[in-house]
């Protein structure tokens, strides 16, 4: 185990779950990370359990015991593409906090876009940044697919760009996928129409445009030059004018993954936390992968669920 990469994947036993399942698997075969399934189930309210701690008991067993079931059907979703290595466990308590939490210990979490009113449900919901914006690992959200291809094997990815670290850490991201997967990455900077903000966000709206586009390409190319090194991945470079968050959802028509950093200047990798993460989330056609700046301090190790076999 030490040393091995682990993909953990949020189920609820939803359609969208199992769509999460299948690209979990399709990329543990990339790289041979070990995948995890988690299904959470709230515990009985406190007012309730001192009401009737028996009826409180039988809930939560039946709670635990439904929870299992999508797990049980999660490694055997896995097990039907041919992995091996995969584990599972139920686990008390909100589904958000649970993988925030567990995020500290993986490589990569997937989750569905929609569920049965629980992971993704909350995730898109009253809690929208909640999972891409406070996680400490990569988080990919797999929207619903009905028709068509799947979205593996990843031939294509898009990463938005603004100039910021974070951004910088996404465009490293999107290039160590496309090097694993063999694919192509488009870098975006978008400069909205309105502002003549982009990469350089700070800059006023009277600046002469094409000296603005020069300086941004020049700074993009020397991005993508310093992420890729002498690896072979190709990385096509766009300056566009139009909205972050437009132009993330036109791209994913095209692509198979779309990458953003949680924080940046206001341009792509500040959209996932506001408002506007719920347009790139929910109206994305191919999988998005959220990448926080770093992954914070190291903790003390402490015992994993994939651990507790």
């Amino acid at each position: 185990m030490a040393g091995q990469k682990v993909i953990l994947v949020g189920v609820d036993g939803s359609a969208e779950a199992n769509m999460a399942l299948d690209w979990a698997a399709a990329r543990a075969k990339e790289d041979g990370s070990l995948v995890h399934v988690v299904c959470t189930y709230a515990l009985a309210s406190y007012s309730a359990a001192a009401l009737d701690g028996g009826y409180a008991a039988l809930d939560d067993d039946a709670l635990q015991q439904g929870a299992q079931k999508a797990v049980d059907h999660g490694l055997e979703r896995l097990r039907s593409h041919g992995l091996t290595e995969v584990t599972g466990t139920t686990e008390p308590g909100d589904a958000t906090s649970v993988l925030v939490q567990l995020s500290e210990e993986v490589d990569l979490i997937v989750v569905g876009s929609r569920g049965g009113g629980g992971i993704a449900d909350r995730l898109l919901g009253t809690v929208s940044s909640a999972l891409p914006a406070h996680a400490k690992c990569p988080v990919v959200v797999v929207p619903r697919h009905t028709s068509g291809s799947p979205f593996w094997p990843i031939k294509r990815i898009v990463a938005g760009v603004d100039g910021s670290r974070t951004a910088h850490t996404a465009l490293e991201k999107a290039v160590d996928e496309a090097a694993l997967w063999g694919a192509q990455v488009d870098a975006i900077a978008a400069v909205p129409i309105a502002t003549g903000a982009g990469m350089l966000s700070w800059v006023p709206t009277t600046i002469d445009r094409e000296r603005l586009y020069k300086e941004m390409e020049e700074e993009l190319a020397a991005a993508c030059a310093k992420v890729v090194g002498d690896r072979d991945v190709t990385v096509k470079r766009h300056i566009i004018d139009g909205s972050p968050a437009e132009l993330l959802t036109e791209f994913s028509t095209a692509v198979d993954l779309v990458v953003v950093g949680t924080r940046g200047r206001g341009g792509f990798a500040g959209l996932l936390l506001g408002s506007t993460s719920q347009i790139v989330l929910t109206h994305s056609t191919c999988p998005v992968m959220t990448v926080p700046s770093s992954r914070g301090s190291e903790s003390d190790s402490v015992s994993t669920p994939w651990e507790r076999r």
